[in-house]
């Protein structure tokens, strides 16, 4: 497979189908490699038993091909981001920060799309994402 120029957008070079690809990625990912941190999201199942709920893949895969320049269908049907207030009740610190940017390589790791300089891009504006999301200062 050949490596996707940046273009136009990310969104441009990827397309919804490899955004949600991704998507299912790092959550596969955060479910094997960081459970603390997949338990502090939503669950399908009760007891909370470590997988995050098909409703949170679907509403971080919209968010994905907006934020990347695609389709605006997550602010269509849920509003704007509002990141940091929808994260607030969740502490946020580096060793979260961390492991989500470590879920998000590792995802992006398994698909040769995600090579070049639109991986130069995409690690580049995840850092500055998740640093964004911290609420606890050490």
């Amino acid at each position: 497979m050949q490596a996707i120029q940046l273009g136009p957008s990310p969104y441009a070079a990827l397309g919804t189908p490899a955004i949600e690809a991704l998507v299912t990625r790092f959550y596969d990912v955060m479910e094997a490699q960081e459970p603390a941190l997949a338990r502090l999201h939503a669950s399908d199942a009760t007891p909370h038993d470590g997988r995050v709920s098909a409703g949170s893949r679907e509403r971080f895969a919209l968010f994905l091909v907006g934020w990347l320049g695609g389709p605006q269908t997550y602010t269509e049907r849920h509003g704007h981001p509002r990141l940091r207030m929808r994260h607030g009740h969740v502490p946020v610190d580096l060793a979260m920060r961390d492991a989500w940017l470590r879920c998000m390589a590792v995802a992006m790791d398994g698909d040769p799309r995600f090579v070049g300089p639109l991986r130069d891009y995409l690690d580049g504006r995840f850092a500055e994402v998740a640093d964004f999301m911290r609420n606890v200062r050490e």
